[in-house]
This record gives C-alpha cells, structure tokens and sequence, in this order.
C-alpha cells in the first residue's frame, strides 16, 4: 500500500472540493481549499519528494469557459514531472495521445466508456487501440444506491447501471493497467472511508487500484489497510497539511512504507 499523490484541477485552480456538490451548470462546487500555487508547483513537489502514480484530474468539462485554463494548468502539471502522473478528465481517443505525449504515464477513463449509463465494449477498444493497456486508467469511482456501488460518470453527476462487482473488476481488470476509485459520497468530506467499499476492492482488484474519498486521519489508513488487504494505494486530498488539513505529508509517507 502506497501513497498516490493528486492535483484536482477546477475552473482553472487547484482546489479540493466536496465530491458530491460538483455541478456543470455554473461550474459550481462546494470548496474546501484553493491553492494560491498552481498544479506544476505541486507535480514539482511531488517530483521531488519521489512520489509517483499520481493523478491530475481536470474537473471541468470540455464545453466551461474555463476547460482552456485547467486543461493548461494540467499540461503544465504533466510536463514538470514527465510519466510521474496520470492525466484524467474529459479523456477520448482523439485527445489521448495529447495527454501522453504532454508526460503523462496513463490517461484516466470513465465517461467515455461508461456514456449513458452503459459500459460500451466498442468504445473500450478504441481506447485500448488509442493508448495501449499499458498506458490505461479505468475509473470506476461511484456512489452507493440501496446496499451496491454503481460507477458514475460526467464528473460524478450521473449513475451508469453498472455495478461495481466482482465479475465486472475481473473482467475489466483484463482491460486495463490500473484502476482509480473515488468513493463520491464521501469524496471532501473527511468524515471516514467507505468501508464496504474498500472490501470490494482489497476482495476482488488483482491489478493496481487506488482508492480515494474520506481519508482524514491515521485511523482511516489502517482501516484501509486493513480491509484492502495491503493492496489498495491512497490518496488523500483535503485531508493532507498541504491542502489546508491536518494530516502532514511526510508522515503519511512514512506511515504507509512501514509493513
């Protein structure tokens, strides 16, 4: 279990939101913290702190006013620490490649193959033809309906009806490199992981997966260690000390490379 850094991208900023209050109309979101730094000052910390796998997420969608300035703002990321972050947000096999050639290790995917509720076979293999398994995120985050997690797409607004099960991380594990998970319900509120969750993941995952959402104290990462089995990376957002929260970096860090 490691540490995956992140940089969240909205309207041009880098920001931590509360995951569940994201709206296109407006470019609304609810904020728990707007860095006065842009997202290359974080790739280059994290550059140099070794830390690698992780995500810049551009959370507007390509039709915003602002999608040119947090596009930007994630190219410029992506370059300051060349194959050390994964790219996602608005992702297709036209702009894949863009992303890649930028620096980005991965492209992360979710909307383009989940478009309207419905995981399509067809769009998947465009994106593996495009980039390559090896250079493939799929992201399953989703939210909880009834007792299930279904994956959710358009930056979180929308369910899709498929669920997050044991047949489907199996058979899209065969699909892709990695996956990335956003728990949403709990995504910026840092008020505890979603437990059930991690225990699908840490149960089923046989490839790398990363798990976000409620991190906020040491407490939570051994539960989440526990329930993943030691096979589920973390990141953390608002949460961290380098976010406005209370959780230091280096020690986090150094919390998970301990066994």
């Amino acid at each position: 279990m490691k540490f995956r850094p992140c940089i969240d991208i909205h309207n041009g900023k880098v920001k931590q939101i509360v995951g569940d209050s994201l709206s296109d109309q407006d470019n609304l979101a609810a904020e728990n913290f707007v860095s006065c730094q842009d997202a290359a000052f974080f790739a280059q910390l994290y550059k140099k702190k070794g830390l690698s796998g992780g995500h810049v997420i551009m959370l507007n969608p390509p039709s915003s006013e602002y999608y040119a300035e947090t596009k930007k703002q994630a190219i410029q990321a992506l370059a300051a620490y060349p194959n050390g972050l994964q790219a996602g947000g608005g992702i297709t096999p036209l702009n894949a490649e863009e992303f890649l050639a930028a620096g980005a290790s991965h492209v992360i995917v979710t909307s383009y193959v989940f478009e309207q509720g419905t995981l399509h076979y067809d769009k998947l293999e465009e994106m593996l033809l495009a980039v390559g398994k090896k250079h493939l995120t799929l992201d399953l985050s989703c939210r909880r309906r009834g007792k299930d997690y279904y994956i959710v797409t358009d930056r979180w607004q929308n369910y899709t009806e498929v669920k997050i099960t044991g047949d489907i991380i199996r058979e899209l594990s065969e699909k892709c490199d990695e996956f990335l998970v956003h728990a949403v319900d709990v995504e910026g509120k840092a008020q505890g992981i979603e437990e059930d969750l991690a225990a699908i993941l840490g149960n089923e995952c046989k490839i790398p997966v990363t798990y976000a959402g409620g991190v906020h104290n040491f407490q939570d990462l051994q539960k989440l260690k526990e329930l993943g089995k030691g096979k589920i990376d973390v990141t953390i957002g608002s949460a961290l000390d380098i976010f406005g929260g209370s959780m230091k970096l280096e020690e986090v860090v150094s919390y998970l490379a301990v066994e």
